[in-house]
C-alpha cells in the first residue's frame, strides 16, 4: 500500500555513498571467481586467510574464568563509566609506570576505539571549542567523519609523501607551525599509522611534542594497535608515554582492544584524559559521564571482563604477549614476501617502502587507475592503494604480486617512483 503523504520531509537530503570499505566488500562478494583476494578491512587473518581467534582471549580459559566469577549480578548494568577494573588495567597498559598522580587521570569504558574517538571529540568540541581539528593526510577514514558530526572544522597536515613514499615530516611541521591556532586539537596515531604504516621516529615524536607545546595544541592520541605493531607493548606506547612524561601537556587517548585482542565484535575500548590537576580531572569526568549517559547510558560488560581477565592474570597476560608476537611477526613476513615477489617479477619502481612501513596496513603507492586494473584481476584493495597486510598468505601473495605487476606495467604513467 502506497503512502498518502505528499512528500517525505527527508526528500531534500543528499545521497550518502556507502563507506568505501563496505563498498569494497560488496564488490568482492559479487565476484564469482574463486581465486579472488580482498585486502581491505583491518581484520587479522591467519595463513589460511581465515579470521584468527586469538588462543588467549578465546578463550576458553579466559571465558571460563569470567564464568566462574559471575553471580546473579552478571546481567546488571555497569556504571556509566564502565567496568572499573577494565579501564584501570587498560590505562596501566598504555601509560606504564608513571609518576603522575592517578587523580589527574580520567578513564572511561567506551564502545571500542570508535566510541572513544567519538566521545572524546564530542567533549572537546564543547569544552575547548577548537577552531579546527588537525588530521594527518591521510588518516583513518572515520576520523574526519567523527569530527564533522560534532561540528568541528576538519583540516589536514601533510603526512604521506607520495613521491618519496615516506613521511612528509618537514612539511608537516611547517603547516602545523604556521596554520594552527592555540586550542586546536591534533589527532596523532600512537603507533602503526592507519592507513600508511609510517610512524615518526622517536626524535620526530619529540619534535612533535615540542610543537604542541609552542602552538598550544591539544594532542588526541588514537591507540588501536598497541603490541600489534612491533609485538612489544612498551615500544608501541613510547610516543604516548613521552608526551605524558614531559608533564607539560594535557592530552586524550582513544584505546581499542579490537585488533590486539581480536575482540572485534565485543567492541572493547576506553577513553583516557590526562589533566593538569585533580580538580580539572573531576570536572572532565563529570562532563564525560553526562555525554556517555545521553549517548549509550552504559557500555557492555562481557568483552570488558574478558579483556580484564587477560590484563590482570599473569599467566594469561604472558600468553597474550605470545599471541601479539605471532601476529606481528607474520605481518612482517608477509611484507617481506610481497616485496620479494615484486623484486622477482622486476616490477617497475622502488618497493622498499613495503619493508619500512609497520603494522597492519601498507600504503602501496598504487594509483586509483592501477587499483582498478587490479580489480580486473580479482584483487580488491581500496582506491587509495592501501592494503591490509595480514590478508596476505602463502597461497595468495604471488597472485597479488602478479596483479600489482600487471597493473603497474599497464599504467606506465603512474609507476612507483624509482
Amino acid at each position: 500500500m502506497g503512502s498518502h503523504l505528499p512528500q517525505s520531509c527527508f526528500s531534500s537530503l543528499e545521497d550518502v555513498p556507502l563507506d568505501p570499505h563496505y563498498a569494497l566488500k560488496e564488490d568482492f562478494a559479487a565476484d564469482p571467481v574463486t581465486t579472488k583476494v580482498i585486502l581491505g578491512s583491518g581484520i587479522y587473518r591467519d595463513e589460511h586467510g581465515m579470521p584468527w581467534v586469538l588462543p588467549t582471549p578465546n578463550h576458553l580459559q579466559a571465558e571460563e574464568l569470567v564464568k566462574a566469577s559471575e553471580d546473579s549480578s552478571r546481567y546488571d548494568y555497569l556504571p556509566i563509566s564502565g567496568y572499573e577494573p577494565f579501564y584501570t588495567a587498560a590505562r596501566k597498559l598504555l601509560f606504564g609506570p608513571i609518576a603522575i598522580p592517578k587523580d589527574r587521570f580520567v578513564s572511561i569504558q567506551t564502545i571500542a576505539g570508535t566510541g572513544a574517538n567519538s566521545l572524546g571529540a564530542r567533549f572537546l568540541s564543547q569544552s575547548l571549542r577548537p577552531s579546527a581539528v588537525w588530521l594527518s593526510n591521510p588518516s583513518w577514514i572515520n576520523h574526519a567523519n567523527i569530527w564533522m558530526t560534532v561540528g568541528v572544522n576538519v583540516k589536514f597536515y601533510p603526512y604521506w609523501n607520495a613521491h618519496k613514499k615516506a613521511l612528509d615530516f618537514e612539511d608537516m611541521l611547517q603547516t602545523l607551525t604556521t596554520e594552527t591556532n592555540p586550542g586546536d586539537v591534533i589527532v596523532l596515531h600512537g603507533c602503526a599509522h592507519n592507513p600508511t604504516g609510517l610512524d615518526p621516529t622517536k626524535d620526530q615524536w619529540e619534535k612533535i611534542a615540542d610543537l604542541c607545546e609552542r602552538q598550544g595544541l591539544f594532542p588526541f592520541f588514537d591507540c588501536a594497535y598497541q603490541g600489534f605493531a612491533s609485538g612489544n607493548l612498551d615500544e608501541d606506547a613510547w610516543a604516548l608515554r613521552h608526551f605524558a612524561f614531559r608533564d607539560t601537556l594535557e592530552l586524550a587517548v582513544a584505546q581499542s582492544f579490537s585488533k590486539n585482542m581480536g575482540l572485534y565484535g565485543e567492541r572493547v575500548g576506553a577513553l583516557h584524559f590526562l589533566t593538569a590537576s585533580s580538580d580539572a580531572a573531576s570536572k572532565v569526568k563529570g562532563h564525560l559521564l553526562r555525554l556517555q549517559r545521553g549517548q549509550i547510558s552504559q557500555p557492555a560488560k562481557r568483552g570488558a571482563t574478558i579483556a580484564t581477565t587477560i590484563l590482570t592474570d599473569d599467566t594469561m597476560f604472558t600468553k597474550w604477549l605470545d599471541d601479539l608476537a605471532e601476529m606481528s611477526s607474520r605481518i612482517k613476513e608477509m611484507r617481506k614476501a610481497l616485496y620479494e615477489e615484486l623484486i622477482f617479477l622486476e616490477t617497475p619502481g622502488n618497493w622498499d617502502h613495503l619493508l619500512t612501513q609497520i603494522g597492519m596496513f601498507s600504503y602501496t603507492g598504487l594509483s586509483p587507475m592501477q587499483v582498478s586494473r587490479m580489480r580486473d584481476n580479482h584483487v580488491y584493495i581500496l582506491s587509495s592503494g592501501r592494503i591490509s597486510v595480514p590478508g596476505l598468505n602463502g597461497t595468495n601473495v604471488k597472485y597479488v604480486a602478479q596483479a600489482i605487476d600487471k597493473a603497474v606495467r599497464t599504467d606506465p604513467s603512474q609507476q612507483i617512483q624509482q
